[in-house]
């Protein structure tokens, strides 16, 4: 019954609900800049058991596991698992989530597309820009296609 008490649906981690019912590590995924591999790095360096469900983590190890989620340079973590390597900015090394990694992507597009870059002018027109091919693909932004149609009012020859 103690057990019961301790159990919580809902968790807290970098302002993301996780739910309680699922293992920390598959937990951590639903916050949007987190991997499979990143989460089990993260449960490693806050010493958390992956496998331990999320519903079960005591308010010590969720305080250690946003810390690790913050800055997780300082808690160990190495620089190639960083999702913000060389910072266009600011030159540093970090990792984003949740809505400063969308609001940079934008900012990135943005600035793409303003000094008119291969990759900027190719987000521009809604096509690919990593050199995939177009000719059978990408089709969605092209519009309704039609066959050829033939002359009303001649039937047979």
């Amino acid at each position: 019954m103690a057990e019961n008490q301790d159990y919580k649906h809902i968790i807290r981690v970098a302002n993301t609900d996780l739910d309680g019912s699922k293992g920390i590590a598959q937990a951590l995924k639903k916050i949007k800049g987190v991997s499979f591999m990143f989460a089990n790095m993260l449960c490693h360096l806050a010493k958390v058991d992956n496998d331990k469900q999320a519903g079960k983590l005591n308010e010590k190890e969720v305080e250690s596991l946003n810390s690790c989620i913050k800055d997780p340079l300082t808690s160990g973590s190495p620089k190639w698992m960083l999702n913000r390597r060389n910072d266009y900015v600011t030159g540093e090394d970090k990792h984003l989530v949740m809505g400063d990694l969308k609001f940079t992507q934008e900012n990135d597009i943005r600035r793409m597309k303003k000094i008119k870059a291969y990759r900027g002018t190719r987000h521009m027109f809604g096509l690919p820009c990593r050199g995939q091919r177009t000719k059978s693909n990408f089709r969605r932004n092209k519009g309704k296609v039609q066959g050829v149609k033939r002359k009303a009012g001649k039937k047979g020859k």
